[in-house]
């Protein structure tokens, strides 16, 4: 079966190199907080990475600034969902799906002077394999599990049977990798930021600093909290991260092997958490650009003459519900009056930028595989209390469990899209207890483990296939649904394992109407993100995937 696609070359805006050596706007921004002249671009970020390392990452603000140092074997092709060769130029696989070979570009240096060969990516894939004691909780190695199941050795029962099964080296330049079952994860999960390749080097050193603790208590590794270890091939390498001060620094990497190198010198990401904050930042040129604008904020930003792309809808948030915390909550009719209690809409009109839509199910309308006739939930106070009144259930209570500290692609603002919700819930008879986290790491961890009767969440699609959404969740029991029901996990172990495209999709769309029958959560919306630039800036090219490529800025 051959899929391989050519290497898309990477887009980037000219005039870079007069732009940097001496702009009008930029020698105005020299005395201000943004770090000086134009070869420092400073952006906005709306949370602090969890680690520098992605291997260790599960959330889109770790893979903003990891993404910037760190490749995949493939790729995303700019500003949009296709597969594209990246550390592999191509890529093929045999007809089982089993065997995926990668034919690896030469000359590829990583920052620390190591050579990109196939023995390396091999080194890569079975250190994820290997990976034992912390290692295997979900909040260091979500990706590995969610894509290529367990380990070496599984030291719990919660962790899944290994699909990997080994990596060979036939040349020097090509890596065969060998799975055990095929799945709709292959080969879109080769191009996750997670399964970036680092050098050997760097995983020598790796090994002599283990994470500890388990639980809400995860202590990452001291090398992936610190600048100074960690080596990949991108066109940037991270060269400071002041924790104290939320503010990573990566630096031009002058051997970079790629077509063109980046276009600043410095590239520095600035945690702000708030929005409004980042866009007072933007505004008084303290930052050049910023991530998840508010939609009352777009038209005020473009008038002022900055720049604000809109990006394809490709995310979807819902409220999950952890069935097992309550027996109520194991009742359908519950779980139904839940959904007719949410005016849905009413976040769409309020919390979201234009394109926003109410969502029937568990993907966007964008992905393949989106059906037309689930059952459907509209908003009904009425019917939500005769149906908690059937179920004996007017005297529930829930604990709410929402984010904080941070703005995610599908919610925009989250305390507030809470408060809505929560009134939304009062107003049929429901007492909500409110339980606010910090996202990284409490938030994640706790809603993962089953720690909230009700939460909000959401999901941005790493590639664009329906089982990195539906799969993602419902295929087979975990504590973040706490539910169990064989027809779906069966539906969606099946569609994992069917090699054909276009099968997949109907199946994909029989389990939607599984799935939204059942109703394991209530999928509210989802929401074309936006993101701002100063005016002096050239953009990179935005992506739906939320995958932007910083080295194509540069300032005019």
């Amino acid at each position: 079966m051959r899929i391989a696609r050519p290497r898309a070359a990477r887009t980037f805006v000219a005039a870079l190199a007069i732009g940097l050596v001496a702009s009008g706007c930029a020698s105005e921004r020299d005395d201000d907080n943004s770090g000086g002249d134009s070869e420092v671009f400073v952006f906005g970020a709306a949370g602090d990475p969890a680690a520098i390392d992605p291997s260790l990452g599960s959330d889109g603000e770790t893979f903003r600034v990891t993404r910037q140092a760190f490749e995949t074997l493939i790729d995303h092709e700019p500003g949009g969902t296709e597969l594209v060769g990246g550390l592999a130029h191509d890529w093929s696989s045999n007809e089982e799906g089993t065997e995926w070979t990668f034919e690896l570009e030469e000359g590829v240096t990583f920052h620390d002077g190591e050579e990109l060969t196939a023995e390396v990516v091999c080194q890569n894939f079975d250190r994820w394999y290997n990976w034992a004691g912390t290692y295997q909780n979900t909040t260091l190695s979500y990706y590995w599990q969610a894509v290529f199941g367990g380990f070496a050795e599984n030291e719990s029962e919660d962790v899944p049977e290994p699909n990997y099964v080994g990596c060979e080296a036939p040349d020097e330049l090509t890596a065969t990798i060998t799975v055990a079952e095929p799945s709709a994860n292959y080969p879109g999960g080769f191009s996750l930021q997670a399964f970036s390749i680092h050098s050997p080097k760097a995983i020598e050193a790796y090994a002599e600093d283990d994470p500890s603790g388990e639980g809400e208590n995860i202590t990452f590794p001291g090398y992936s909290q610190e600048a100074g270890t960690v080596a990949g091939t991108g066109p940037f390498q991270v060269s400071e991260w002041n924790k104290g001060n939320g503010e990573v620094t990566l630096e031009r990497f002058d051997d970079y092997w790629g077509e063109t190198d980046a276009g600043v010198e410095e590239l520095v990401f600035r945690t702000i958490p708030e929005e409004s904050a980042r866009r007072q930042a933007l505004q008084a040129g303290d930052i050049h650009g910023y991530d998840l604008v508010a939609p009352a904020d777009v038209s005020t930003l473009e008038e002022e003459g900055f720049q604000v792309p809109i990006r394809g809808v490709f995310n979807i948030l819902y409220m999950g519900i952890i069935q097992e915390r309550q027996p109520e909550l194991e009742d359908v009719q519950v779980r139904q009056a839940l959904a007719h209690a949410l005016d849905r809409q009413n976040i769409v009109d309020t919390q979201l930028p234009e394109g926003g839509v109410a969502a029937t199910q568990f993907i966007p309308d964008t992905v393949a595989g989106y059906s037309e006739d689930v059952q459907t939930y509209e908003y009904d106070p009425e019917l939500a209390q005769e149906l908690l009144a059937e179920a004996g259930a007017e005297n529930l209570t829930l604990e709410f469990c929402y984010p904080t500290e941070v703005t995610r692609p599908y919610m925009p603002a989250p305390a507030d899209i809470y408060e809505l919700l929560r009134a939304d819930l009062e107003a049929v008879g429901i007492t909500v207890e409110p339980k606010p986290l910090t996202w990284n790491p409490d938030y994640q961890e706790t809603t993962r483990s089953g720690g909230c009767d009700v939460y909000l969440l959401g999901w941005t699609g790493d590639f664009n296939d329906a089982y990195n959404f539906l799969g993602t969740w419902f295929d087979g029991y975990t504590k973040e649904w706490g539910f169990q029901n064989d027809e779906i996990f069966d539906l969606l172990s099946e569609v994992r394992t069917e090699p054909d495209v276009a099968t997949r999709e109907a199946m994909y769309e029989e389990a939607n109407e599984a799935i939204m029958e059942f109703l394991p959560g209530v999928p509210i919306s989802s929401s074309p993100p936006s993101i701002a630039f100063s005016p002096d800036v050239n953009l990179p090219t935005v992506s739906p995937l939320t995958q932007e490529n910083f080295a194509e800025v540069s300032f005019k």
